[in-house]
């Protein structure tokens, strides 16, 4: 049976529109993370990009730089990880069947291969 390459360009096309669409969708959605009990906050939209940084004045000690590079590592690490997950979910749905088309491997099964 030969398949219909007319059929899976347009597939293609459609899952590349939808897949600009949702990137553009994902710079706009962020999520948030914290650390030390909500001494250091972190913003990270779902583009991996970092928006903001937010540290409670009571983390900063003086005596203790290095607890404050400690937090602020671990909200960073966090919110990077909740943003993939983010990315993942919504260009997860768009890949989702798509590797029944030669070419593309597993891509629908196995999620993004970031």
């Amino acid at each position: 049976m030969k398949p219909n390459m007319q059929k899976m360009l347009k597939q293609v096309q459609q899952m590349q529109a939808d897949m600009a669409k949702a990137q553009e969708e994902l710079a706009r959605e962020s999520v948030e993370s914290s650390a030390g009990g909500g001494m250091v906050t972190v913003e990270v939209t779902g583009a991996l990009e970092i928006k903001r940084i937010t540290i409670d004045p009571d983390a900063v000690d003086p005596e203790d730089v290095e607890m404050l590079e400690d937090m602020v590592l671990a909200a960073v690490n966090e919110g990077m990880r909740m943003a993939q997950d983010l990315a993942n979910k919504k260009m997860g749905g768009i890949t989702q069947g798509m590797g029944g088309i030669p070419g593309l491997g597993d891509l629908g099964q196995g999620g993004l291969p970031f």
